[in-house]
């Protein structure tokens, strides 16, 4: 069992992670800026996190963790301040507080622009993806936490399958249930430390998925 820190809690992805984590025994801290939309469960605790907050405070609320994980989002309304310098600030807390396994929620090939305008679905959040393409980089390149980027293809509203494809391809969708899956399934999965991970529904068991990272 592992106490973590949700950050983003009151999300779709996040509410789908947190149901998981804390059906695995996990002891589940989840933030928001409206915490009362957090799920209610055993093992969750919810608590007001705003990413507009200063370094200090944020620092000070996430504390005492074995991981954090970032599923915040603004969905375009405030791309600089949640979803760029909110997420570094979260990183910026573990290393203070030596949280060292950080579990990234961000976007399908955010890390190479130059695909963005080729793929519809990325066209049109381009300033949601420039945010995520400097999160990413500053995670990878800023930080020395072992960090996990799970880089989901287009979001749908659907019951999971519990199948993905896993790496570069064309790009599809993905169920939110099996987006909360895979986060999930790697809290543990050490050989997803310092990966990046592209997944889209496909034909490969989640957990098999992982198994066969390298």
């Amino acid at each position: 069992m592992s106490k973590v820190f949700v950050v983003g809690g009151s999300g779709r992805v996040a509410t789908e992670l947190i149901k998981r984590l804390a059906k695995a025994g996990h002891q589940v801290t989840a933030g928001a800026r409206h915490p009362e939309k957090i799920v209610s469960l055993p093992n969750v605790q919810a608590v007001q996190l705003d990413l507009h907050d200063s370094q200090a405070n944020i620092n000070q609320l996430i504390n005492g963790y074995d991981a954090v994980f970032f599923t915040a989002g603004s969905r375009g309304k405030d791309v600089l301040q949640t979803d760029a310098m909110g997420a570094v600030k979260t990183m910026r807390a573990a290393e203070a507080n030596n949280i060292q396994r950080y579990i990234m929620l961000s976007s399908m090939y955010a890390l190479e622009p130059e695909k963005w305008s080729q793929i519809p679905a990325l066209a049109g959040i381009t300033d949601y993806n420039i945010a995520k393409f400097f999160a990413d980089n500053y995670l990878i390149n800023n930080t020395k936490l072992d960090y996990t980027i799970v880089q989901p293809a287009s979001l749908t509203e659907e019951a999971g399958t519990g199948m993905v494809s896993v790496g570069a391809n064309q790009d599809t969708t993905i169920p939110i249930p099996d987006v909360a899956h895979f986060l999930a399934a790697c809290l543990d999965a050490n050989n997803t430390i310092c990966k990046v991970l592209m997944i889209r529904t496909g034909q490969q068991a989640i957990d098999e998925a992982i198994h066969a990272v390298k």
